[in-house]
């Protein structure tokens, strides 16, 4: 390595850690600011060991009650234990594993139960994405600089910022994917016993942190089918032992997963209802950029607005990908590509046969962007790194010079991006309670607020996320669907 090669990898490690540590402060700044939308709103449902029929029963019974009756329904009680969170879990949302489930109540009950204390423990877990990462791509590249461009551009990706901010288990989801795809490699290089039980260990992690780990599961076999020539050698059949000892692990929850799984169709029915090819394809592309850029954009903006930052991400990221099949070595270009394509297709291939928009769920695709962001941070590293070349030394330098500037215009989309996502009152992630902000300052306005509503549909979880928005004067009178009387209310 020339001297100027290797100043340049220290300046940009220099670079990579300052991006780190704002990355950190990213993740902590204004962590209660954003509305605690539905979803949040069942987990701390869970973290307080409540099923959804035990708060409708005891809530939506017609009576008028104030705010803070309903937010008893959103903290740990002495009446309601570990077990409970479990028992809920099992009960009404077993494609949940626990173990977020449970670090989170253990947390609350050091911490408290406010917005920051509970989305802090997501927050700190993505912390251990860096350091993953960094592991994984030196078994991938073999390249300190490669995992270093990682760690920057994962630092102010605004997709994995969000996330990090949330109060579910998607940060944790990440941290084990990259972590059991590190350890799956290294008991690739080096096949001991220890490390394939490292591996079976971090599997089974994965599957207590999210059920999609067993697409994960799924692509890493493919992997090591394909690198074994699909044959029956010792690393395969190590390989063997180990999923299925991680397998087992995951067992208990597993029986109980199989014993509820009506209750995994009511939760989850919502994601076969048909959408549009157009609509389709309109999301997955705008996915995809909010991995770089995201300010919030939604249907109504300039069209051109849209169109600029999409279509810059995925020629960027069609570009990563030739790249790296080009230049990687095929075992490295042969993981990426398969742990793109098993979490892309299995969640496309229904959407597209059957119908559904399971697809345009962001947070269900994590490994495929993870993937997605490997192959790119290979791009950059190779393409910003001096290389040394007596006849076209010109060429190169002014090609590595427009390379710097693109990655220098990544980082600092990121960065426009995460200032806007710091000041908000809600983002695009928030769903279904996106506009509460607004409506609970109407509601709020009112001298004497009495809020009405049923439990059809997903009512439930908005009432509990309207309760962090509400004025302490506020009412509620909450009703199953088929006793709506007429009240009068002043919203």
């Amino acid at each position: 390595m020339t001297k100027l090669a290797s100043k340049q990898t220290a300046w940009f490690r220099f670079l990579a850690i300052a991006l780190l540590v704002l990355g950190i402060v990213l993740r902590f700044v204004n962590l209660d600011r954003k509305v605690y939308w539905h979803d949040e709103t069942y987990t701390s449902l869970r973290i307080a060991g409540y099923t959804k029929e035990e708060f409708v029963r005891q809530v939506f019974n017609g009576r008028v009650i104030d705010v803070e009756q309903l937010k008893q329904y959103q903290r740990p009680n002495s009446e309601k234990g570990l077990v409970d969170t479990v028992r809920g879990l099992a009960i009404d949302e077993p494609q949940h594993p626990p173990l977020y489930y449970v670090t989170a109540r253990l947390w609350v009950q050091t911490f408290g139960n406010s917005v920051a204390a509970i989305r802090s423990l997501s927050a700190l877990i993505s912390l251990l994405v860096f350091p993953c990462v960094y592991w994984l791509c030196l078994e991938l590249f073999e390249s300190p600089l490669v995992g270093w461009v990682a760690i920057a551009l994962l630092s102010v990706s605004p997709f994995h910022v969000l996330y990090a901010q949330e109060a579910r288990p998607y940060s944790l989801w990440t941290v084990t994917t990259l972590l059991s795809s590190a350890a799956l490699l290294r008991a690739l290089r080096l096949p001991t016993r220890l490390n394939w039980g490292i591996y079976a260990a971090t599997l089974a992690l994965s599957f207590y942190s999210f059920l999609f780990s067993g697409l994960v599961a799924i692509a890493h076999g493919i992997y090591v089918a394909a690198i074994e020539g699909f044959r029956f050698t010792h690393r395969a059949i190590a390989y063997i032992l180990a999923a299925i000892a991680g397998l087992l692990a995951f067992f208990p929850w597993l029986f109980i997963l199989v014993s509820n799984l009506y209750s995994v169709d009511d939760a989850t029915n919502w994601t076969a209802r048909r959408m549009a090819l157009f609509a389709l394809i309109k999301i997955w592309l705008g996915n995809l950029s909010r991995l770089f850029f995201d300010i919030n954009l939604d249907s109504d903006a300039p069209l051109l607005l849209i169109l600029i930052p999409t279509s810059i991400a995925f020629v960027l990221i069609l570009y990563s990908l030739y790249f790296v099949y080009r230049k990687a070595p095929k075992q490295t270009w042969l993981f990426i590509f398969i742990l793109i394509g098993v979490n892309a297709l299995a969640l496309t291939l229904p959407d597209l046969i059957l119908g559904g928009r399971r697809s345009s769920i962001g947070r269900y695709l994590i490994p495929c962007y993870l993937g997605l962001q490997l192959a790119i941070s290979y791009l950059f590293a190779k393409k910003v790194r001096y290389q040394q070349s007596d006849k076209v030394f010109l060429s190169n330098f002014s090609t590595q010079t427009l390379w710097q500037v693109v990655l220098v215009a990544v980082i600092y989309c990121g960065l426009v991006s995460n200032v806007f996502i710091a000041q908000a009152d809600t983002w695009w992630i928030k769903k279904n309670s996106h506009n509460h902000p607004q409506a609970a300052r109407i509601i709020n306005r009112s001298p004497r607020p009495l809020l009405v509503s049923s439990d059809h549909n997903f009512n439930v979880g908005e009432i509990l996320a309207f309760s962090y928005l509400l004025d302490p004067k506020t009412k509620l009178q909450l009703v199953t669907e088929p006793n709506i009387q007429d009240t009068n209310c002043s919203t």
